[in-house]
């Protein structure tokens, strides 16, 4: 007998903000009548950490494994056990996204060593004699909600643009420069950045000139960086990772020429800056915005770090 077991959300986005009630559907599809002992929803979000064989070695990764931050969980019984009729059952449900003993909720995350996930999961229960147990198990998504949303009660969490100060948002210029003694010969560019701390909702901008180079240039890149902080019972295990690259020049671009500098942030594999005490998520440390690919002749590459706070 083929079942179909499906959980759907009324909001498409799958993204929610704490406080805001999440509302969906169970739909069971069965061509003929369906026995169960009982149907059940958990809503569960937990942060999973994951040790680095780079920094603990391929073994102590593999057995050491650090226990789950469990962030909320709830579980409501949707049906008892009985039965359903045959064709399309649809048994709506509500869960209010509210945390408990005075955690707080983060925004999702999907990271090497860290994921931050949200989830639902049905379970149709069935005894070993009528049938295997059906699970079916979704994700959504959590964010903070927008400070300009009043009729949403106040998150136990602050919002990333409440702890953005004015002086924190400021230009930053900057200059590259490199003597015609050296390796890669003459060098020299200058540009600012808008800012090095931004909401992660809002693009990451500025502006690139190359005033002089004594060699041809080949690609100019922006590569986004994350380091990721997981906690054990030796210490902490620090790595950094590509999340992506874009390239803003192609070629030998001219000289004196605005380069505007435009990168969106990947929503899902970012997160605003974390400090806790089991993991960290540095975004001043962990995204670095490098202009990394001056690649002259030889591919000789000149880069810069610049620290980004999100």
């Amino acid at each position: 007998m083929v079942i179909l077991l499906d959980v759907r959300l009324y909001r498409h986005s799958k993204v929610y903000s704490e406080n805001e009630a999440i509302r969906g559907l169970v739909v069971i599809q069965s061509k003929q009548e369906l026995k169960h002992d009982g149907i059940v929803l958990n809503m569960e979000g937990q942060v999973n950490l994951q040790l680095s064989s780079k920094t603990v070695g391929i073994f102590e990764a593999f057995y050491q494994s650090v226990k789950p931050i469990q962030l909320l969980s709830y579980q409501i019984d949707l049906v008892k056990a009985g039965r359903l009729p045959a064709g399309n059952t649809e048994i709506p449900f509500e869960f209010p996204l509210r945390v408990r003993n005075n955690r707080c909720l983060y925004e999702t995350y999907h990271g090497v060593y860290i994921n931050i996930q949200y989830s639902l999961k049905c379970e149709v229960k069935r005894s070993f004699l009528i049938g295997t147990t059906m699970t079916k198990t979704i994700e959504f998504m959590v964010e903070y909600s927008s400070p300009k949303d009043a009729s949403l009660p106040k998150p136990s969490s602050p919002l990333p643009s409440d702890l953005l100060q004015p002086a924190e948002m400021k230009r930053i210029e900057f200059e590259m420069l490199s003597d015609a003694g050296s390796k890669i010969g003459f060098f020299r560019a200058h540009g600012h950045l808008d800012s090095a701390t931004c909401p992660i909702v809002k693009p990451f901008s500025g502006e690139l000139i190359i005033d002089k180079s004594e060699f041809p240039i080949k690609s100019v890149d922006i590569q986004l960086i994350r380091v990721e902080t997981c906690g054990c019972a030796e210490g902490y295990a620090k790595d950094a990772s590509e999340i992506q690259t874009i390239q803003i020049g192609d070629g030998d671009v001219c000289k004196g020429l605005p380069i505007p500098i435009f990168m969106i942030f990947p929503r899902l594999f970012c997160c605003p800056t974390l400090l806790t005490t089991n993991f960290k998520i540095e975004f001043e440390r962990i995204f670095q915005f490098e202009l990394l690919g001056f690649r002259l002749h030889g591919y000789c590459i000149i880069a810069r770090t610049f620290s980004l706070n999100c």
